[in-house]
Order: C-alpha cells, then sequence, then structure tokens
C-alpha cells in the first residue's frame, strides 16, 4: 500500500500570525499562496480553538490577491455568488463549481498541451512574431493607400523603407496556410 502525503498543518494564533508546524516557521498568506500553486496541501487550524479555519484562510487568500489589483472574479459571478446563499440551490454550488473548476484546469492543460504541439514550446513567442509581421503588412499597405501624408521629402524615404523582399509576401501567405493546416488538425483531433 502507498502511504499518501498528509497535509502540512498550519496554526493560526490569535495575533493572526500564522505558524507552519511542518517546518516550524512563521508563514504569510502570499507563502500560503506559493504552497496552493505548488500544490502543497494544507490545513489550518485555529491555534486556540482547535477549530478548522482552512476555507477562510483561503478566502483571505483570493481577497488579498483580488485586492492586489490581480482581478480573476468577475463582479457578475461574485453577485450571483452571494445570490447563492440562503437560496435552495445553496447546497448544489459547491460541488458544481468544484466540477467546473477541474473541467477548466484539465481543458487548459490539453489547450496548451495543443498549442505546443502546433507551435512548439515557442507557441507565445510564435503567435506574438505573426501578429508584429502582420501589423507590419498592414501600416505597410495603409502607407500605399495615403502616398502624400508626409512632406515631399519623407515620401521617398517612406517608400524605400516599406519596399518588401521580392518573396516576402508569399512567405506570408505560406506561414498563415502552414498555420491554418494545424489548427485545422487541431480541431479534427478534438472532435
Amino acid at each position: 500500500m502507498t502511504k499518501t502525503k498528509e497535509p502540512t498543518i498550519i496554526k493560526k494564533y490569535a495575533n493572526r500570525r500564522l505558524y507552519n508546524t511542518g517546518t516550524s516557521t512563521y508563514v504569510t498568506l502570499e507563502d500560503l499562496a506559493e504552497m496552493v500553486k505548488g500544490e502543497e496541501d494544507f490545513v489550518v487550524f485555529d491555534a486556540k480553538s482547535g477549530d478548522e479555519i482552512t476555507r477562510s484562510v483561503l478566502t483571505q487568500i483570493i481577497f488579498e490577491q483580488e485586492n492586489k489589483g490581480t482581478n480573476l472574479l468577475p463582479i457578475a459571478f461574485l453577485r450571483q455568488l452571494i445570490r447563492f446563499y440562503g437560496d435552495s440551490m445553496q447546497n448544489l454550488v459547491p460541488s458544481y463549481l468544484e466540477f467546473s473548476i477541474d473541467s477548466l484546469t484539465r481543458e487548459q492543460g490539453k489547450l496548451r498541451d495543443h498549442m505546443t504541439q502546433a507551435f512548439g514550446n515557442n507557441a507565445f513567442e510564435a503567435m506574438q512574431d505573426q501578429v508584429r509581421r502582420n501589423t507590419e503588412m498592414f501600416e505597410r499597405a495603409m502607407r500605399m493607400f495615403m502616398p502624400f501624408s508626409g512632406t515631399a521629402t519623407e515620401v521617398p524615404k517612406a517608400r524605400a523603407e516599406e519596399k518588401p523582399e521580392p518573396n516576402e509576401l508569399d512567405r506570408l501567405k505560406q506561414q498563415m496556410e502552414d498555420m491554418q493546416r494545424r489548427l485545422d488538425a487541431i480541431a479534427e483531433r478534438k472532435s
């Protein structure tokens, strides 16, 4: 039989200090947030009463993150959540939310995998590079429709700079076609 790792015990004292019994050190809410992100399980107990207060501490962490400007929870969601308190649906909400967040987590991993397969490890960089190239091409096209927007001396200089390489447009078209084929392949795999 494999033994599961026990959660770390955190004690919260009256002075609001949090004590990690696993490391014998005082910790902050930020430290606990890092533990959550690192998938390290912990349970928080009130040091005086012995009551488990993990839920309220996790809620405090969310509150602190939201106050820092890292807004993850939309206002409409928060209002609807408040409306569920005392409602006949109140007992269904926790399991529904847990199922939903589990599904989102699983899909997030799949999306990352698909992006990595389609574009390699530099998926984000490849997309940024493509957006930059598309923006440059759009700007050049717009300048061709407004050739007299600058002074007479600026126009020839701008035209010399914007002259595309002979195969640049063909190369961009080929890259767009390659990206479309990859996206089609991903969509087929999902079906």
